[in-house]
């Protein structure tokens, strides 16, 4: 009976110090994924990844982070025009959340292309591009985790709403300023001046009653075409047909 308890003292003994080695083994890869992560958003505010790179990050365990996959076709050969417009809102959210104040270890964006790792589709089993998607700390993907993208686009606010339902971080979106617009203006001002200063001494062009309708009917025209309904309400790029379930 002695020999018998001492040999099972032993062996919890054992036990013990097995299970405390492998937490420690667990803690020390999951420093040295985190640090590596960190290192790479410090470059680039979104980090390429191949197949290898995605089951050693994103899926395999230990984790205590949450990683946005983009799943894309952006080479030429590809000709996803979707992709590149929705690569452009993708990287103004990543940057919003490299460069604000509350960025943390707790989320990384990344994304995979599909000439970079086919492999990663075809375990997925992904057939359209592009798709985001959301890898939690602990567990697999629900199906909340894949964004809606044909039902509600791929705007970067439209994005950061959706992760702050799955990971609880509020992204506040910075876009880079667009001076397009106002140097339009500027130069329309610049060309109805300098027209009105050549005909300054003749201005009876402006009480033409055809030119006006012309310009009042381009303006009806347009508010019309659909332009501007886009525009407010902003739909999605793509919808699906409800008879046959087509894109």
């Amino acid at each position: 009976f002695s020999r018998g308890l001492v040999i099972h003292c032993y062996l919890f003994v054992a036990i013990s110090e097995s299970e405390e080695a492998n937490k420690i083994i667990k803690e020390n890869l999951l420093a040295e994924k985190v640090e590596q992560l960190m290192e790479w958003s410090s470059r680039r505010s979104v980090i390429r990844m191949n197949g290898d790179k995605f089951r050693r990050f994103v899926k395999a365990p230990p984790r205590n982070y949450s990683v946005i996959v983009m799943f894309t076709a952006l080479q030429p050969q590809r000709q996803c025009s979707v992709c590149r417009q929705a690569n452009e809102e993708y990287q103004v959210l990543a940057n919003s959340w490299r460069y604000s104040s509350t960025f943390s270890n707790k989320l990384f964006f990344t994304v995979v292309d599909y000439d970079e790792g086919a492999d990663v589709f075809q375990q997925l089993n992904m057939n359209s591009a592009p798709t985001f998607m959301h890898f939690p700390p602990k567990g697999k993907p629900k199906r909340a985790d894949t964004f809606d993208l044909q039902r509600i686009g791929f705007a970067a606010e439209q994005l950061a709403k959706w992760i702050a339902d799955r990971t609880d971080v509020h992204i506040r979106v910075f876009r880079p300023p667009n001076y397009s617009g106002t140097i339009a203006l500027a130069l329309l001002v610049s060309l109805v001046g300098g027209l009105l200063y050549l005909r300054r001494n003749n201005l009876e062009f402006i009480y033409n009653k055809t030119g006006w309708a012309m310009a009042a009917l381009c303006v009806v025209f347009a508010m019309t075409s659909g332009q501007m309904w886009n525009h407010i309400r902003g739909p999605p790029y793509a919808h699906k047909n409800p008879q046959n379930g087509q894109v």
